[in-house]
């Protein structure tokens, strides 16, 4: 009873104040997840992240989702995702109401520009944790390695970044399993 009101409030506090979406409250969920509560190692985080990322959907509800099962199974998958969509939605219908009728106010565009600052440390925050945990596990050259291809791959190719993750985890299975 208590996992279920400890995901509920995780879920509700990092997608309320993950302000842009998905990828903003990827920093905030990685402390719940991670840091507050031990759910998950950073490792853990970090191979859910990259598999969410290749499924298609938002990324908040498939962590949610797979969270929620492991520490409250089906009921637990409930709460967590209700917890991540129910106060987007929410907020959605009432900010764009209060959004269009203010589009034009300096305060406004002040708020939405001046908080992606905030927003970028975070999303480096978290990559330097998975740039950390995956270079102690895979060692600086292979990191190194890996991470130029995919950058080639993804932004000099165009390949979609699903397959470079599904690329990645061939490798991984191949390679170093051995």
């Amino acid at each position: 009873m208590m996992d279920w009101w400890h995901l509920l409030v995780s879920f509700f506090l990092a997608n309320v104040f993950g302000y842009g979406g998905g990828p903003s409250s990827i920093p905030l969920m990685f402390q719940e997840i991670v840091t507050n509560h031990n759910w998950m190692n950073s490792s853990e985080f970090s191979n859910m992240l990259a598999l969410g990322n290749a499924l298609p959907g938002p990324i908040a509800t498939k962590i949610a989702a797979y969270v929620g099962y492991q520490i409250g199974g089906w009921i637990g998958v409930l709460i967590a995702v209700a917890a991540t969509v129910v106060p987007s939605i929410i907020a959605l219908i009432i900010l764009l109401n209060m959004l269009q009728k203010y589009k034009q106010s300096p305060v406004i565009k002040g708020m939405t520009l001046l908080v992606q600052p905030v927003i970028a440390i975070m999303m480096v925050l978290v990559t330097w944790s998975s740039l950390v945990e995956s270079t102690k596990a895979i060692g600086y050259l292979q990191f190194v390695g890996i991470a130029a291809v995919a950058f080639y791959l993804i932004q000099m190719r165009k390949i979609h970044p699903a397959f470079v993750i599904l690329a990645g985890f061939v490798y991984g299975g191949i390679f170093l399993s051995k």
